[in-house]
């Protein structure tokens, strides 16, 4: 009896410790995902990312391309407005293409590398490793980490990252603040490296032509296609077209977009509001009209001050003028068609699309969203508290 109970204690010791060699540890994965990241080719994901920092969450479809050394095609799609923009990088620089509208837009900046993206395989990586104090758990079918987030901006704190065990690749991101709200959610619905492009996938004039070729369509699908992508019919053919986000128009104090002519008579011709009354505007006949898009968000001890729509040789633009905690403008429009380049300028992540900074005392936030113009100008107003201020616009529609 007492040989039967040994050997049934030996039977269950050897169990536990095969079972725990089958196991790693966080030393172990992190080793691993140093060696992936090392010899990762290329790589195309797809999935939906959830933004939770207006009264309602925002949804867009996320497709990512990269190519080593640094070609990157990054697709963002409102799930709601079926509105596609797109952000590219290849040898010739970062580009924002809107092929729809014939605009292309090209500026100096060494991104995604001095700033990465929650739906970058790379930036998810650096996070992990990167991190000494980092949480690890081995679930059924995932790797789970809980590290601290790297996004440039004090909103993001800490983030979960989930990657598939069989070949560690992402499966979720949930990005949370200080309180541990979730403020980004990313879950990949594919990830494939290895994946293979076409010659030309990653070139501004091949993406801009994309659109023509499709006869100017506009939806989820990429503007031109991997190597192994395929039509209906079984043919390979480009994808449809993509509008991106276009920040365009320079001027010497680094504003973008608006002349400083133009800016002086909107601001001494403005109309002061008066508190507690939202200001009415009347707009111009014949322009191009869309409305009056007001952030729903606003710093504490900020109101509107004045607004005021202003017309050049008939177009339609928007100012609105805020100030208290800090000071700062609000420019809407809708540029012409045109292809632009612009001084260095620093990329600045808005979760539903790219925005590009400019200017040293006096900062300018640029970024584009159906064929509209935004601009925050303001000389106190900080990175996080511009990107609230965006995201509250973007589900606006004109007043």
């Amino acid at each position: 009896m007492r040989r039967i109970s040994w050997m049934l204690a030996m039977v269950l010791v050897l169990s536990v410790l095969l079972a725990a060699c089958g196991k790693k540890d966080a030393a172990a994965v992190v080793k691993d995902l140093n060696e992936v990241v090392g010899e990762m080719e290329s790589y195309q994901g797809a999935g939906v990312m959830t933004l939770h920092t207006g009264d309602a969450p925002q949804q867009y479809k996320v497709e990512v391309w990269h190519q080593k050394p640094s070609y990157y095609r990054i697709a963002l799609t409102n799930a709601k407005k079926d509105v596609t923009q797109i952000v590219l990088r290849n040898d010739e620089g970062v580009f924002v293409l809107t092929p729809s509208q014939n605009k292309s837009f090209r500026f100096q900046s060494n991104w995604p590398d001095n700033q990465g993206q929650v739906y970058l395989y790379e930036t998810l990586i650096r996070s992990i490793t990167g991190d000494t104090t980092r949480q690890f758990a081995d679930e059924k079918e995932s790797y789970v980490f809980d590290v601290a987030a790297n996004y440039n901006t004090h909103a993001l704190v800490r983030q979960k990252i989930w990657l598939n065990k069989s070949d560690y690749a992402p499966k979720q991101v949930e990005v949370s603040d200080s309180n541990a709200n979730v403020v980004v959610d990313v879950k990949f619905d594919s990830f494939k490296f290895g994946a293979e492009f076409e010659k030309d996938a990653f070139d501004m004039q091949r993406n801009m032509t994309a659109a023509t070729e499709k006869g100017g369509q506009t939806g989820t699908d990429s503007g031109v296609a991997p190597a192994e992508q395929t039509g209906e019919d079984g043919s390979k053919e480009p994808a449809n077209p993509q509008t991106a986000p276009e920040p365009d128009g320079t001027v010497s104090d680094g504003q973008t977009g608006v002349s400083g002519e133009t800016e002086q008579q909107g601001t001494e011709g403005a109309a002061t509001g008066q508190e507690g009354e939202e200001p009415t505007l009347a707009e111009p006949e014949g322009a191009d009209s869309f409305g009056v898009i007001q952030p729903t968000y606003a710093p504490e001890g900020v109101q509107l001050k004045d607004d005021q729509i202003l017309e050049e040789a008939g177009d339609y633009s928007v100012m609105l003028r805020y100030e208290g905690t800090y000071n700062y403008t609000i420019f809407e429009a809708r540029p012409q068609d045109r292809a632009v380049s612009l001084a260095p300028s620093r990329v600045l992540d808005l979760g539903f699309t790219l925005g590009m900074v400019s200017g040293d005392a006096l900062q300018t936030l640029t970024w584009t969203t159906d064929g509209i113009e935004y601009r925050i100008t303001s000389a106190d107003l900080p990175d996080n508290e511009m990107v609230r201020i965006a995201t509250s616009m973007q589900e606006e529609s004109g007043k």
